[in-house]
C-alpha cells in the first residue's frame, strides 16, 4: 500500500497566511500596546481591571514560563510523526506568539521543525 505524501492545497495555504499575519498582528499589538508600554503598565499595575490588563498579566506569565515555546515544539514534534492542517495551524500560531513575546529559541526550533514536516519524498512517477 502506497502512502501519499501530505502536501497543503491552495485554501490551506490561505487559511495559514491568514491565521499566521493575524496571530503576529495581535502578538505585536499586545507587546508594544498591552506589555511594554508604560502608561497601560503602571494602570494595569494599579490594579485597572480591565479585560486588557487581565490579557497582559496572562501573557506575561505565560512568555515568562516559556510555554509559547514550549507548546509550540510538542505541536510541531507532533506534525513531524503524522502531519495534518490543524497541528500545523496550532503550531504556527503558538510559534508566532513565541518568536514576538520573548520565547525565541524554542519558538524558532518549533517553526523548523514545522517546516521540516514538509521533507517529504517526492511520489514515485509512473
Amino acid at each position: 500500500m502506497k502512502k501519499d505524501p501530505f502536501r497543503l492545497t491552495a485554501r490551506q495555504v490561505q487559511w495559514l497566511l491568514v491565521v499566521g499575519f493575524l496571530s503576529v498582528g495581535y502578538a505585536i499589538y499586545l507587546r508594544y500596546m498591552a506589555i511594554e508600554l508604560s502608561s497601560v503598565a503602571l494602570a494595569c499595575d494599579a490594579g485597572l481591571p480591565t479585560m486588557l490588563c487581565k490579557t497582559r498579566l496572562l501573557m506575561t506569565s505565560l512568555f515568562k514560563s516559556s510555554v509559547f515555546g514550549i507548546v509550540a515544539v510538542v505541536i510541531a514534534l507532533l506534525n513531524l510523526m503524522r502531519p495534518s492542517i490543524v497541528l500545523i495551524t496550532g503550531g504556527l500560531v503558538a510559534a508566532s506568539f513565541g518568536i514576538v513575546l520573548y520565547n525565541i529559541g524554542l519558538s524558532g526550533l518549533a517553526i523548523g521543525l514545522l517546516i521540516l514536516g514538509f521533507a517529504r519524498p517526492a511520489p514515485a512517477t509512473a
